[in-house]
């Protein structure tokens, strides 16, 4: 199966849905099963659940195309995707509930360590309110996130994976970018999670989760969290490509109102549309070799070391830095009528500014944390 072109050819359908999205606040159903058919959201499953196992290249290109389309559809989708690695490195008990009798069955998350649990016989019993659920609209379990006990003993994030039946959505999603990703609230109150089906975020990462190497595929030796954060570099990209695809062909057309200049002929437009095409360029090479990095430590079949942690965190962020700045620079180039609420130019900017502002792709975190390594510092968990 060759899921970017069976991606490709969905496009146009996607992308006819990204004003609704938008009015709906959420991934139409339309795309959640045009997606299925493409086999998108097996793409990280398990085989010996159906999945495909591809590698994270594919993964990521798969991602950035549909991001084109509709960045919300492809944020909120991608995710969905995403936590079947998450899943496969939990307890085998565990993924036997989620994917036994439905192998198609989704997985969204709220992953900050926010949540409110307390010991009980056999595992915790978890309550709060958690955010930013993308695409919960469309999963049947959710991980979630809260401040627990690692496998050293030592407090640190932990999830805790629960059923549809056990949370109530909050429809409390209405934002002005990635509007149509759906990343509602999910509210529990006093829920029992059985301790088979919590994983603390440090054995994720470093091979002691219940469920590492229960799975051959070399993609199940990554830890969580680089694999994690591949999804947003890749929506930022797939918005850039988009917006100077956009920008070109209306620069090769628009007429100024007052001069009647053509714009085609001014050098500022010129400079500007080099400029961003050669950030974005820059940007994708570095995601696609972190990408082939990680393929490459993988395919080892080995826990990548911290450096390799950290530089690809650190070159994510910095990626979407730049690809926030091509489109900045373009959007502002691209006259009144960009902004007008048919205009898909609007939308891309609003979209790109948020892929940012996430505790993952927050720059000025993840050069910290990286600049601490390179100076031989340790950790600092203020800095995450």
């Amino acid at each position: 199966m060759n899921l970017l072109n069976n991606i490709n050819q969905i496009l146009p359908a996607i992308r006819n849905n990204a004003a609704e999205a938008e009015k709906i606040a959420m991934v139409p159903q339309e795309n959640i099963d045009l997606l299925k058919q493409t086999g998108f959201f097996r793409a990280l499953q398990p085989k010996a659940f159906g999945g495909l196992e591809v590698s994270y290249p594919e993964y990521a290109n798969c991602i950035a195309r549909i991001a084109e389309a509709c960045a919300s559809t492809a944020w909120a989708t991608g995710l969905l995707a995403n936590h079947s690695h998450a899943i496969a490195l939990f307890a085998p008990k565990l993924q036997n509930e989620i994917w036994g009798e439905n192998p198609e069955a989704l997985v969204s998350s709220s992953v900050a360590p926010l949540g409110q649990w307390e010991k009980t016989e056999g595992g915790i019993r978890l309550s709060g309110t958690f955010g930013w659920s993308s695409g919960c609209d469309h999963a049947d379990w959710a991980v979630l996130g809260y401040m627990g006990t690692n496998n050293m003993g030592q407090p640190g994030p932990c999830f805790a994976v629960v059923p549809r039946s056990d949370y109530e959505i909050l429809d409390d999603w209405d934002t002005a970018a990635l509007r149509g990703t759906g990343s509602k609230s999910l509210v529990l109150k006093d829920v029992f999670v059985p301790e088979y089906r919590t994983e603390s975020l440090f054995g994720l990462n470093f091979g002691l989760s219940r469920g590492y190497k229960s799975h051959s595929g070399d993609i199940f030796y990554t830890p969580f969290s680089p694999v994690f954060s591949i999804g947003f570099a890749a929506v930022s990209l797939g918005i850039a490509k988009r917006f100077i695809e956009l920008f070109t062909e209306k620069t090769k057309t628009r007429i100024r109102a007052y001069s009647g200049a053509r714009e085609i002929n001014n050098a500022p437009a010129q400079m500007y549309l080099a400029e961003s095409v050669n950030q974005t360029k820059t940007a994708q090479l570095l995601l696609e070799n972190d990408w082939r990095e990680m393929m490459d430590r993988a395919s080892q079949q080995r826990l990548p070391s911290p450096d390799d942690v950290l530089n690809w965190r650190c070159q994510q962020s910095y990626a979407i830095k730049i690809l926030i700045e091509a489109v900045n620079r373009l959007s502002m180039a691209s006259g009144g009528n960009a902004w007008f609420s048919n205009n898909e130019m609007q939308r891309l900017f609003r979209d790109i500014r948020i892929t940012g502002c996430h505790a993952q792709t927050d720059y000025t975190i993840a050069s910290q944390t990286f600049g601490r390594h390179l100076l031989g510092l340790g950790m600092d968990a203020k800095y995450y």
